[in-house]
């Protein structure tokens, strides 16, 4: 077979999309013989509750079997719900008794940010696989304690990067990947809502910082999987405008530049003070492709035009779709021992990467 330059570089894209093709599908040959990923949920908050719960309920390759909250009453209430038993409802004092019960083979931890750390590595030498929330911790230190804490046990760790398995994403990096944008010149994103006073996320003990660790993570971690590059020459600006004593801990507005290898340029921005609808926009020479929303749990749109062809692909999805494959692909990866795309690693540069545009703001770092 004779290949032209064209040609070879358009077989190297979708081959640089290998790891991500898996994870379109749901996963079929994951469960094999009929086996279930036994859960202990970590925290009884709204996502836990409103969304993962219910899309392990909805989903044939987990279930439900172990509980641990702070609030005893909560936790009976999600028991009777999801068919817990009593005996494995446990408090955060006694959460290292997990190790004992052989129903729990994974936890999702959906702690305050600080908290992360700590249940990920008691549940390592529990001897217990980790899905965490992102973001993955508070401090780079912490982040490299969690992996080596899985590391030693043998246990997988991966990091709820979500929007990583969802199909209008996937759809969009195939695009950029396989070139039908050109070579892509410039990245726009920016996500943030209007946060409530009392909120835990503007309390810097527990949140480790304000916009950009919680909704801002989104926008740096979809410059990555879209361009497959790690980003570098970082230059940020932080900013609090209501003064109304929300942010007396943490920062308001966070907006920051990155360029990649191949000279991509990204501009993203994040808030706590304005209602935006999370979205990117990708630049390419042969057109624009966008996702508006790209981030919510439903409702993700994607266009583009390239040339005189327009693209209009509304996702049909509903919540809790993305979880229900998030924790599909978890269990797939215990099943065959792969380790996850989204792993502790994946987190952790994150993590260095935040920590560098706190900087460059004049903000503590991780």
């Amino acid at each position: 077979m004779n290949l032209n330059r064209r040609d070879f570089s358009r077989l190297a894209a979708f081959a640089s999309l290998a790891p991500f093709a898996s994870s379109v599908a749901p996963f079929a040959d994951a469960q094999e013989g009929g086996r279930t990923i036994g859960w202990c949920i970590v925290g009884l908050g709204r996502i836990s509750m409103d969304h993962f719960m219910p899309a392990i309920k909805s989903g044939k390759k987990g279930r439900i079997t172990a509980l641990v909250s702070g609030h005893r009453d909560k936790a009976e209430k999600q028991a009777a719900m999801y068919g817990v038993k009593d005996s494995a409802i446990y408090s955060y004092e006694n959460y290292d008794a997990i190790r004992d019960n052989k129903e729990i083979d994974a936890v999702y931890i959906a702690l305050p940010n600080s908290m992360h750390a700590e249940y990920t590595i008691r549940a390592a030498k529990a001897g217990k696989h980790v899905l965490c929330e992102k973001p993955m911790a508070t401090s780079i230190a912490d982040c490299k304690a969690m992996i080596e804490a899985c590391d030693k046990a043998g246990k997988k760790l991966m990091i709820a990067y979500r929007c990583q398995y969802e199909p209008t994403n996937l759809k969009a990096i195939q695009m950029i990947r396989s070139g039908q944008l050109g070579s892509v010149q410039a990245i726009e994103s920016a996500n943030g809502f209007n946060i409530s006073p009392g909120e835990w996320r503007l309390n810097r003990k527990l949140a480790g910082g304000g916009p950009l660790m919680d909704v801002g993570i989104y926008s740096l971690n979809a410059c990555r999987y879209l361009t497959g590059e790690e980003p570098h020459d970082i230059h940020a600006n932080s900013s609090v405008i209501d003064h109304d004593g929300r942010f007396n801990e943490v920062e308001e507005n966070v907006s920051w530049t990155m360029k990649f290898p191949s000279g991509i340029i990204a501009s993203c921005n994040t808030s706590y003070g304005a209602d935006m609808n999370g979205y990117y926009r990708v630049h390419g020479s042969k057109g624009t492709l966008q996702l508006l929303p790209a981030f919510g749990y439903q409702g993700l749109h994607l266009t583009a035009e390239i040339g005189h062809d327009r693209i209009d692909e509304p996702s049909s999805e509903k919540d809790p779709a993305h979880f229900v494959r998030e924790a599909d692909y978890f269990a797939d990866c215990v099943f065959t021992n792969k380790t996850p795309k989204s792993d502790g690693r994946e987190g952790l540069r994150d993590t260095e990467l935040m920590s560098q545009i706190y900087t460059s703001a004049g903000l503590p770092a991780l």
